[in-house]
């Protein structure tokens, strides 16, 4: 496999390392705060380091010059991102970290049925055994006995 930096997997990959770091971090960082003030946080540093990051970059571009659908994807996508944040946040503050986390990638199969709902994507036999196996790790990561 080819690990460039146009490779999605590597990428992917990077994703799933930062998104558990996250939540390790997250977890630090609730002690004592509220999770909607911690959340108000973190948003505020993802917007300052993405403006950073998209002006360094030289990709900035005026958002006006995006057509009307791409802004209301985009704003209905921004909204379920806060919604997964608010509810991501007050999970880690109520639970433990090694069982929210694990819960929270039901996102993959969930992604995986919408995909086929709204996408019209149509996974193999062995994809959908994958997606049965990340259902069955989560609620065996999730249900502590």
């Amino acid at each position: 496999m080819n690990l460039t930096a146009s490779n999605w997997f590597l990428w992917a990959v990077l994703s799933a390392v930062f998104a558990a770091l996250t939540a390790i971090l997250a977890k630090l960082g609730l002690a004592g705060v509220d999770s909607d003030m911690a959340t108000l946080v973190r948003t505020v540093v993802i917007f300052a380091v993405l403006l950073v990051f998209v002006n360094a970059t030289g990709k900035w571009t005026n958002p006006l010059q995006l057509s009307p659908r791409t802004w209301l994807f985009l704003v209905l996508s921004g909204l379920a991102t806060g919604a997964s944040w608010v509810c991501y946040f007050r999970a880690l503050k109520m639970g433990n970290a090694s069982q929210v986390a694990p819960v929270d990638k039901l996102s993959v199969v969930l992604v995986v049925l919408f995909a086929v709902m709204f996408l019209g994507e149509r996974p193999s036999g062995r994809e959908w055994a994958g997606v049965a196996m990340i259902a069955g790790g989560v609620l065996m990561l999730a249900i502590k006995r």
